[in-house]
């Protein structure tokens, strides 16, 4: 059957699913956030549902679906929110200056499991794609381009739409396309990015699985100096919703042991997520005996070593987001990965 032939309300319910996981991860790279990306994609369903019989068949049932998506996203995007880590925000703090200031969630960039946002593809070259443009730095990057020019980027570049494609569904011209992409391409090559993500295998390399088993050792062990030994130098750390981020293993380490101790004792459980290694972090609960949610993390590798790990600490959100639970008994051993 055609993508564009739909001839029951059960078969259009089935051809809308197919293409919800990479229109998930659409919208999540127009707008930077989790969970407006999952209302946005919904409200695409919604109204490919209602104008379903408007739907003339020209082109096909994903076309018409990204032009739905796109233009609920330009619409969302109208306030000139612009999401961030916060090492766009300010510079990093020294230990001796820390604390802890909130801001509001609207602020930041926000984690996606990779499950939520990364379709199976077989083609290795276009799955090693579609992964690092959820990474955090190329996320935070597009959220500084206008959002059309953002939109043509992730179209041309991430999901290599022919540029006539493009056009159609924006509602203008090739010429203008062909602009708007190197502009955008101008912005993100002047982008002097504080925080890069380094390539990371697909999968891990067999050195890269035994910095992660050390990494857990290190952390689970609260062991400062092996932790120090996997940093690199210029190393980073955040927080958010925190605006704090740390540079340096003295100041990263001397952070854990002091305003962070809490975190001593914690389990880790492995996650994907932005297309990088992750953990899911649960330090001990003196109420219950057994741990309780404080992280997700996000961790970045080069050169044998960690470049940065990033703490998303929003966890009545984040957990549900990635299957995860919000409770481990203190004598479990064993915990299944998390979506």
């Amino acid at each position: 059957m055609s993508d564009s032939v739909v001839t029951t309300t059960d078969d259009l319910d089935v051809r809308l699913e197919k293409h919800r996981v990479e229109l998930t991860g659409y919208c999540y790279r127009m707008l930077g956030s989790s969970f407006e990306a999952e209302d946005a994609v919904q409200d695409t369903m919604v109204r490919a549902w209602r104008n379903y019989e408007k739907f003339e068949g020209r082109s096909s049932l994903r076309s018409w679906l990204y032009r739905i998506a796109t233009n609920v996203c330009l619409d969302m995007l109208s306030a000139g929110n612009k999401r961030a880590r916060p090492v766009d925000l300010s510079d990093s703090t020294p230990l001796a200056q820390a604390a802890l200031s909130p801001r509001a969630d609207n602020t930041w960039l926000e984690p996606m499991p990779d499950a939520r946002v990364l379709p199976t593809v077989a083609d290795p070259a276009e799955a090693a794609v579609a992964k690092e443009s959820v990474r955090l730095a190329f996320m935070a990057a597009l959220q500084q381009l206008p959002p059309k020019q953002r939109a043509v980027l992730i179209l041309r570049e991430v999901l290599a739409w022919r540029a006539t494609e493009v056009a159609e569904l924006l509602d203008t011209s090739v010429a203008s396309v062909n602009s708007a992409l190197q502009r955008a391409r101008a912005t993100l090559a002047e982008r002097d990015d504080k925080a890069a993500d380094a390539a990371v295998s697909d999968p891990l390399d067999e050195e890269q699985r035994k910095l992660l088993d050390r990494y857990v050792a290190a952390f689970e062990g609260y062991d400062m100096a092996a932790l120090t030994a996997l940093l690199h130098e210029d190393a980073i750390m955040t927080m958010p919703p925190f605006d704090l981020w740390l540079t340096g293993h003295d100041d990263i380490t001397g952070f854990m042991t002091t305003i962070g101790s809490a975190c001593e004792g914690s389990r880790l459980i492995p996650v994907q997520v932005n297309g990088l290694p992750g953990f899911a972090q649960y330090k001990p609960d003196p109420d219950t005996g057994g741990f309780s949610p404080w992280a997700v993390q996000i961790l970045e590798i080069s050169d044998g070593g960690l470049t940065g790990f990033h703490f998303f600490l929003d966890t009545k959100r984040w957990f549900p987001l990635f299957d995860l639970p919000l409770h481990l008994e203190a004598e479990s051993d064993e915990v299944e990965e998390g979506a």
